[in-house]
């Protein structure tokens, strides 16, 4: 039984309604309370020590602040190797059981297999070269071979001592190594929703792995390493873009290459409804849970700030299920699981960027338009593109990605990340925001394409029409599921 006109009116109005109060108690409210002073300290208690620095030794032969021979903290290493552990829970089996669900039951074998594959191809790669290319000294578009093969990451175990990471100090590298790989795993990972049900296996492994060293290594680069010209810690970058955890690095990045998948390889021949949302719903709560590793770990601390970011991650990501349910329920009269999943996604998905520099009311903000925007995204915008991306990679993580990147610019609180936004006078941080999302976009669009146009003429993308009709799994595996 579908809503009457005046309750879905009703409806409209108690989300536009939430909407407006939202955005009009933020300026008053988050930026007047990041601003206030802690209350002083009882004259009877003592100060607490400061916590000790890392023993490290800076190291002569390098031009910037590389430092050599620390010893981990012991706190920030464990939080860390939990974090990569959460991280690495959200592609297998999170993903692959978020996108296994929504596909049709004869192509059920094949996705959740390309993200296994996805993971064990992309670890190798990372290994051998993404890491090195991504996070260590080079240039302003791309790091150095130094790891290569990852030489020289540990200096002396049995001391427990190593050569960290200059990004990461106080853990060892391997763990940042390790950390920052399951960023590079699920961030390709992501794509594949856009070209499910149609693609090749074996194309779908060239793609990805030209993808990941030609697109995400140097665009991790840009925003993350040490001298990349787009990263807010380098004091030299050119634009200082504010990404805490990957809204233009991963979803962004993945979301417009997932849209050139979807335009390249054109409309599947035929579509329905995913074959289970219970594998969905499973999905999408271990994306959740794993995500506060993915944004509270990229604090690479176990401090203030990763306890920021994991509260605003959970608020932004129920406001934005919370939201798309409403938006669905206003539209189409009825709220479904599968929407509400897609709306926590789209949630965790805007947040990201803005997780370490925002506060709570700004998360709650960037819910609602993570909500209403990525709902958008997978009914409006993508019937005016036309393109048949099936599991709507673009709709929820590009535009999730530009929603959060844009908003990140305006809600960012100075005393929380050490930036102010436009909610605290520093308009040209929206201009940085806008610059950073531009040139990623145009970058990744680019390279998308002619790698996808290359495999094209030398391989072919896409399974036959019979392939196709039978379904992946027994065509391309041998595989069934029962």
């Amino acid at each position: 039984m579908t809503l009457k006109k005046s309750s879905r009116a009703g409806l409209l109005a108690l989300a536009l309604g939430v909407l407006l109060g939202l955005f009009l108690s933020v300026a008053s409210f988050d930026a007047s309370h990041a601003q206030t002073p802690a209350p002083a300290a009882a004259a009877t208690a003592p100060a607490a020590p400061a916590a000790p620095p890392p023993a490290c030794a800076a190291d002569p032969d390098s031009k910037k602040a590389v430092l050599v021979n620390c010893t981990p903290n012991s706190g920030d290493t464990a939080w860390m190797l939990t974090s990569m552990a959460l991280v690495l829970m959200m592609t297998i089996p999170g993903l692959g059981l978020f996108y296994g669900g929504m596909v049709r039951k004869k192509n059920v074998g094949d996705t959740v297999m390309t993200s296994f594959a996805i993971t064990c191809l992309v670890t190798i790669l990372f290994a051998v070269v993404t890491y090195s290319l991504a996070f260590t000294e080079g240039s302003p578009f791309v790091g150095g071979l130094s790891r290569a093969f990852l030489q020289g990451i540990v200096s002396d175990i049995s001391k427990g001592i190593g050569n960290p990471n200059p990004l990461a100090a106080t853990i060892p590298e391997t763990v940042y190594m390790c950390f920052q790989m399951t960023f590079a795993i699920i961030t390709p990972a992501l794509i594949a929703g856009a070209f499910a049900e149609r693609m090749k296996f074996s194309a779908m492994l060239w793609f990805i792995g030209l993808w990941a060293v030609l697109v995400y290594a140097p665009v991790a680069h840009w925003v993350w390493g040490p001298d990349g010209f787009l990263s807010n810690g380098n004091s030299d970058a050119w634009v200082k873009v504010l990404d805490f955890a990957g809204g233009t690095v991963v979803h962004i990045n993945a979301g417009v290459a997932g849209l050139m998948c979807a335009i390249v390889l054109g409309k599947r021949k035929d579509a329905g409804p995913g074959h289970n949302m219970v594998l969905t719903m499973i999905g999408a709560s271990l994306l959740w849970v794993g995500w506060f590793g993915f944004n509270a770990g990229s604090a690479v601390t176990a401090g203030m700030q990763a306890g920021m970011a994991m509260t605003v991650t959970q608020i932004a990501t129920a406001v934005a299920a919370f939201t798309w349910m409403l938006v669905e329920w206003i539209f189409r009269g009825k709220p479904t699981v599968i929407g509400m999943c897609s709306g926590a996604v789209a949630g965790l998905v805007a947040i990201t960027p803005a997780s370490g520099f925002v506060g709570p009311v700004g998360s709650m903000v960037i819910g609602v338009a993570a909500g209403v925007f990525c709902y958008w995204g997978v009914t409006g915008l993508k019937r005016m593109l036309g393109a048949d991306d099936a599991l709507d990679a673009f709709g929820v993580h590009g535009v999730g990605g530009i929603v959060g990147a844009l908003l990140t610019g305006v809600f960012a609180i100075e005393q929380y990340g050490g930036t102010a936004g436009l909610i605290e006078g520093n308009a040209a941080q929206m201009l940085n925001q806008v610059e950073g999302i531009v040139i990623i976009i145009v970058y990744d669009a680019i390279v998308s394409l002619i790698i996808l146009k290359v495999l094209d003429a030398i391989i072919g993308l896409r399974v036959s029409d019979e392939v196709e009709r039978e379904g992946l799994d027994l065509a391309l595996h041998g595989e069934t599921v029962q």
